[in-house]
C-alpha cells in the first residue's frame, strides 16, 4: 500500500473486515468523545427505562473517527436490531420505502453518508422520522391518491462528514446532534494497545505513542499504520514492535513526524517554495503536484489546517510562519510567486 492511502481516512475495501474485528461494542470500551459517550450513555439509559426509541441521532466529523462504531454501540447498548445503509445506495424511493416498512419497534436505522440522499428520497423520511409515517404516492396522474402506512417507532442514527450540505428539514428532525472531534495523542496511542491486543501483537509504550503521534488523530488511521508496523516488524525483526522498530517501518512509509505523506509535503513546499508561502488558488496546486482539486480540499487540506501549516483566504491559500519554520524553507520572494495584490 502507497503512502498516500496510508494515511487517508477513508475505509479501503480490503480493510472492512479488519476494522469490524477491532471496534468496540460497548460505550465502556469506546476510548475518547467523553462528551458524546456522556450524552449517548444519558439518552440511551432514558430510553431503556422508559422501553421506549431512543431520539434520532446525528453523528457529524471527519472521517475515521467511529461514527459507524457508535452506531453499532447503540443498537448494542439498547439490545435491538441493527440495519444499515448509505445515503448513495439509496437511488429509487422504493429502495427506501422497502426498508421502512420492514422497521421492527425501536430499531436502529443506520444512513452513513446522510448528506448524500436525493431530495426526493430525503422528502420521504421527514414523514418517518418526525411521525413515523410512511407516506406512499398510488397511481398517476388526477386518479392518484396518497396512501399512509403507520411506522414503529424507530432510532435513527445518521451519519456525515460534512453537516453543512444537509437541509435545514432532516436536520431538524434529529434531536440529539454530536459533533466527533480528532483524537488526542495519548487517547490514540491506548486505542493501538487494544488494537494490538486484540491482533496479539505485542508493543511497547513509546511504540504505541510514536504510532498515535503520526495517526493524524484518527483511529483509523492509527490502526492501519499499526497493520503496517507490525508486517515490518514480522519482516524485518523478532515480530516484537519496540520504537526503533515502529519508528523505522513509519520512515520506510513516508510518514513524518506529524503524520505527513508524501502529498502532504507536496502541497507544503507547492506554497512555500514555488510560491513564496502564496496566496495561490488550489487549482494551481492541484496542477502542479498532479492531483484531484476536490481531493485536496477534503482529505489534506483540513488536517494541515489542523496543525496551522496553511490557512484558506479569499485570494488564495497562505502558508503559515509555522510551515516555513516546520520545512525549513527561509522566507522571502521565490521565482513563481503570484504578486500578493492580485
Amino acid at each position: 500500500m502507497c503512502a498516500q492511502r496510508v494515511v487517508s481516512p477513508a475505509p479501503e475495501p480490503d480493510e472492512r473486515q479488519f476494522e469490524a474485528a477491532l471496534r468496540p461494542s460497548t460505550l465502556a470500551d469506546f476510548a475518547g468523545q467523553p462528551h458524546v459517550r456522556e450524552q449517548l450513555a444519558i439518552a440511551i439509559e432514558a430510553a431503556r427505562r422508559r422501553g421506549e426509541a431512543m431520539d434520532h441521532v446525528l453523528l457529524c466529523g471527519p472521517p475515521g473517527l467511529g461514527k459507524t462504531t457508535l452506531a453499532a454501540i447503540i443498537a448494542q447498548e439498547l439490545s435491538v436490531p441493527l440495519d444499515q445503509t448509505a445515503g448513495p445506495i439509496l437511488q429509487k424511493k422504493l429502495d427506501l420505502t422497502g426498508i421502512l416498512s420492514n422497521m421492527r419497534a425501536r430499531q436502529v436505522f443506520f444512513i452513513d453518508e446522510i448528506h448524500r440522499l436525493l431530495p426526493d428520497i430525503e422528502e420521504i423520511l421527514y414523514s418517518a422520522l418526525e411521525d413515523f409515517r410512511l407516506d406512499i404516492l398510488i397511481g398517476t396522474g388526477p386518479g392518484a391518491r396518497t396512501h399512509s402506512i403507520s411506522l414503529p417507532r424507530f432510532t435513527a442514527v445518521g451519519a456525515t462528514t460534512r453537516q453543512g450540505l444537509l437541509s435545514a428539514p432532516l436536520r431538524g428532525r434529529f434531536g440529539i446532534v454530536l459533533r466527533l472531534d480528532p483524537y488526542d495523542e495519548e487517547t490514540l496511542a491506548q486505542i493501538v494497545h487494544r488494537s494490538a491486543r486484540l491482533l496479539e501483537i505485542e508493543i511497547a509504550s513509546d511504540a504505541a505513542c510514536e504510532i498515535a503521534r503520526r495517526g493524524r488523530g484518527t483511529p483509523r488511521i492509527a490502526n492501519r499504520l499499526l497493520r503496517r508496523v507490525r508486517d515490518f516488524a514480522q519482516v524485518r525483526a523478532d515480530g516484537r514492535i519496540d520504537h526503533p522498530v515502529a519508528k523505522a517501518a513509519l520512515d520506510l512509509l513516508k510518514v513524518d513526524p506529524f503524520g505527513l505523506d508524501d502529498v502532504d509535503q507536496k502541497i507544503m513546499r507547492t506554497v512555500l517554495v514555488k510560491y513564496g508561502g502564496g496566496p495561490v488558488g488550489l487549482a494551481t496546486i492541484a496542477a502542479s503536484i498532479d492531483e484531484q482539486s476536490d481531493t485536496i480540499e477534503e482529505v489534506y487540506e483540513p488536517y494541515l489546517i489542523q496543525l496551522g501549516f496553511l490557512d484558506r483566504t479569499p485570494r488564495g491559500r497562505i502558508a503559515t510562519d509555522r510551515a516555513f519554520d516546520y520545512f525549513e524553507v527561509p522566507r522571502g520572494r521565490f521565482a513563481g510567486a503570484q504578486n500578493p495584490l492580485f
